[in-house]
């Protein structure tokens, strides 16, 4: 089962998280999940209607894809549209990177760790509110916030808190994907890590489905 990373909710206020019945409807209005559902299905992997489901999770997990049953959301970890929508979309591109991908072995470092890198760099995971609501930054200038890397430089003088820089991007994609990995029981920390250096280049620049990153 390939799980979200850093699992704890990142928005909201208060505990409990959400009802099923919530949950399986925001899931319904994710406009990603269409768009990537239809991918699988040009990749020659068509999925059901129950293919996502939301369920209530014992473990402190945000959800999870497993190879032939689909991809579960837990609705009481989860509070708000925009948590739900990360987990479907990350969890949809290991369902994808599976489909398009016939070898794929998830105990495989270097195959679990690719899977990771795309679906932490292309979901949204990494996003600058995110980070700063785990904890991960402070707001303190140029140093932590900048978009020379998606602006122009003026624009990034007068916006410095927009984005976040390509460099602090792949910093958390980088710890969620050991993150991750070292929770596979096939994958020491040195392994994880090796495997990570080893596919970073190719799998972090392979943005399929997408034209682009989002």
């Amino acid at each position: 089962m390939a799980d979200s990373a850093d699992s704890k909710p990142t928005f909201g206020a208060g505990g409990g998280g959400m009802t099923v019945e919530e949950c399986q409807n925001m899931i319904q209005r994710t406009p990603m999940v269409k768009f990537l559902k239809e991918n699988l299905e040009k990749s020659g992997c068509g999925i059901g209607s129950n293919f996502i489901k939301a369920i209530h999770c014992k473990g402190a997990t945000a959800g999870g894809y497993v190879r032939g049953e689909g991809i579960v959301v837990c609705s009481n970890h989860l509070q708000i549209q925009d948590e739900v929508t990360q987990v479907v979309i990350h969890e949809l591109i290991h369902a994808y990177d599976e489909c398009r991908a016939a070898n794929l072995d998830w105990s495989d470092c270097a195959h679990h760790a690719c899977s990771e890198i795309r679906a932490g760099h292309l979901s949204g995971d990494c996003h600058y509110k995110r980070e700063f609501l785990r904890g991960f930054m402070k707001i303190r200038g140029h140093e932590q916030f900048t978009c020379a890397c998606k602006l122009h430089p003026f624009l990034s003088n007068l916006m410095p808190k927009l984005c976040l820089s390509d460099l602090m991007l792949k910093e958390c994609v980088r710890r969620r994907v050991m993150k991750s990995v070292t929770a596979n029981p096939y994958c020491s920390e040195a392994a994880a890590k090796d495997a990570m250096e080893a596919v970073w280049d190719t799998c972090y620049n392979d943005t399929k489905p997408f034209d682009r990153a989002p």
